[in-house]
Formats: structure tokens, sequence, C-alpha cells
């Protein structure tokens, strides 16, 4: 089995054999329950990529980890974490698609989906406490991090939802950046990263934070254009961002550049309503984005933030113990922001 579906398969087994008190699995609750169980399993089973988990995992080899035995704990936890926070995110943001199929609360409603999450948030929680303090793993410093990186991405997902809420598309480049870099980099990159040192008992350099960043918003920004794409692969609702207007660094371009005129326009139909937006509509806005050049200034700039970062990264890499998984790590950082998907 391959590390990828290592964690996946670990990931299933932390949502499997809950126990309820006092409930006989037996007639129609348990099979309620059953069915609950399966929800739990449901985004799971619709297998992202691991790319944050085999991250965390080769960076721990990297490092020199006697074995893949906290990484894997810390690795699968971190899948659990994104897969719960995203049944949340797709409520929040109203959206159709996740991973190529309706969204949960798409199809068994807001209520059952939410709890759902929130499940997978507790069982994420029990799944971290198998985690034991070990010949070099520090417990207390892997779960602050884990910690702080959770706090991270909720603080960036409350400003790109109160931008939002509160109408606003006067979002500069740098606020989006300063909510990528929270909602999106940590763990995304910078994480995995540090996590993966912490269960070999090594500190990255203070440095290394600031390059897994760069990768980590080069990442969110690509995505931002893949979004606009349409691309089968890409797994998500064509143009999501423009249903649920997003202020991404495409948009804040556009509206820095654009002519008074058609930036009024394209505001107004971003202004609307979801239920309210038509394919049509969504059309002449991303025909707006792209004709001034703003799909293009995006891309540009998601590949020179991947650069640098990488950059860096790479020379880090090149001092650490197991330089077959370093490469690996190099590999995997490498695809972060040329995937098509």
């Amino acid at each position: 089995m391959n590390l990828a579906a290592t964690i996946r398969q670990g990931v299933l087994d932390a949502l499997s054999g809950f126990a309820v008190p006092g409930v006989d699995r037996e007639g129609l609750v348990g099979a309620e329950l059953r069915r609950f169980e399966e929800l739990l399993h449901d985004y799971p089973k619709r297998q992202g990529k691991t790319l944050r988990g085999q991250l965390l995992v080769l960076s721990a080899r990297a490092h020199g980890a006697h074995d893949d035995g906290s990484a894997l704990v810390l690795a699968e936890a971190l899948e659990l974490f994104q897969d719960w926070v995203l049944v949340h995110d797709d409520i929040e943001d109203g959206s159709e698609v996740r991973r190529g199929a309706p969204a949960l609360h798409r199809q068994v409603g807001m209520g059952v989906a939410l709890n759902v999450g929130d499940a997978m948030h507790m069982l994420m929680w029990r799944h971290l406490a198998r985690l034991g303090d070990g010949p070099l793993l520090d417990r207390r410093r892997a779960l602050a991090e884990f910690t702080r990186m959770l706090l991270a991405t909720a603080a960036g997902q409350h400003l790109d939802l109160a931008w939002v809420e509160a109408g606003r598309f006067d979002v500069s480049e740098a606020e989006y950046l300063r909510m990528v870099t929270l909602k999106t980099a940590y763990y995304t990159v910078a994480s995995p990263l540090t996590l993966g040192a912490a269960c070999a008992a090594s500190v990255p350099p203070p440095r290394l934070e600031e390059h897994a960043i760069d990768l980590g918003v080069a990442f969110q920004i690509r995505d931002d254009v893949l979004n606009l794409s349409a691309a089968p692969a890409y797994g998500k609702e064509p143009a999501g961002d423009l249903y649920e207007g997003k202020r991404t660094l495409i948009l804040a371009h556009f509206l820095r550049t654009a002519p008074p005129a058609r930036r009024e326009r394209v505001v107004a139909l971003l202004a609307r309503p979801r239920a309210e937006k038509t394919p049509t509509e969504m059309a002449e806005v991303l025909a707006a984005l792209e004709e001034t050049g703003s799909v293009a200034y995006a891309q540009a700039a998601a590949e020179a933030r991947s650069a640098a970062g990488l950059a860096g990264i790479s020379a880090w890499l090149r001092t650490l113990r197991d330089q077959d998984a370093a490469r690996a790590v190099e590999e995997l950082l490498a695809g972060l922001v040329a995937r098509a998907a």
C-alpha cells in the first residue's frame, strides 16, 4: 500500500467503530446510526489527494524519524481536519459540489451535514489522543503546532466569510494575501513540514515558515485560477467562486485596474444573491476577468511565489538526513501550483 492509500485507510479506520452509550444498534435507531457512520465516511471516501498528510510523513522521514508511527497519526488527523472543515466550509459558502459529487449538505440537509462535521471533528481529537511521547516526538510541541494550525485556518475563514457578509468589494491584494496565509498556507505547507520535523525532534529554521507560506499562498492562488477553468478533473463547481462572491487576487486586480463602468457592472453582478445569478451573467464576469488580464496576473503571482518558496525550501531540504525523503518532499511541493486539478 502506498503512502497516500495508507493515510486514507487510517482516516477511515479513525471514523469507524465509535460507541454510542446506551443505544441498541438494532431496529430503526440502529439503522439510522449506521447511516450516520456512513455519512462520516462520505468525504474521506471521495479520495482527496492527501497532499498535506503525505507532506507531513515525508517531512518526518527526511528529518530522520525512526519510523512512521507518530507521523501517520498526525497525518491522518490532519486529513480528518480537512474533511470535517470542508463539510462546514461547503455549508458556509453554499457550495454545490465537492470532489466531483454534490456537497454533503445538498444531499442530506444543512443540519445533518453540520452534525456530521461536528462528529468528525470530535473523532479527529480522539485520533490525536493516540499520539504518545516517543524517543523523538515531543507530544506537547506537536499538539501546540496542530492547534496553531487549526486556529489560523479558522481566522482566515472568518476573514473570507466576513468580507462576503459585509458586501466588501474593496478588499485589497494585501488583505487577500493575509487571508489566504491564514486560511490555506499554514495547514497546506507550513504546519505539515513543522509537524513532520517534530516527529524527529527537529525544529525548522525560522525562515522556513516564510518559504512555506509562499508555497501555500501560491497553492491557493492557483486554486482560485483553477476554479474558473471548469476543468472536469478539478472536482468542484465550475466558477463556484463567482457564484459564492469570493474575494480573490483575481478580483482584487480586476477592481484595481478595470474601467469604472465595467467595474461597476461586475460588482453589481457579483453582489447579487447566489440564487439570482445566472450562468450567462457569470460567463460575462469571467470574460471581464480574463480580458483585463486579471486571471493571468494571478497565475503569474502564483508562479513567482512558488519559485521563491521552493528555492528557499530546497536549500533547507539539502541539509536533512534522509535525502531520498527530502527529494520526495521537494517533488510534492513542486507539483502544488503546477497542478491541473
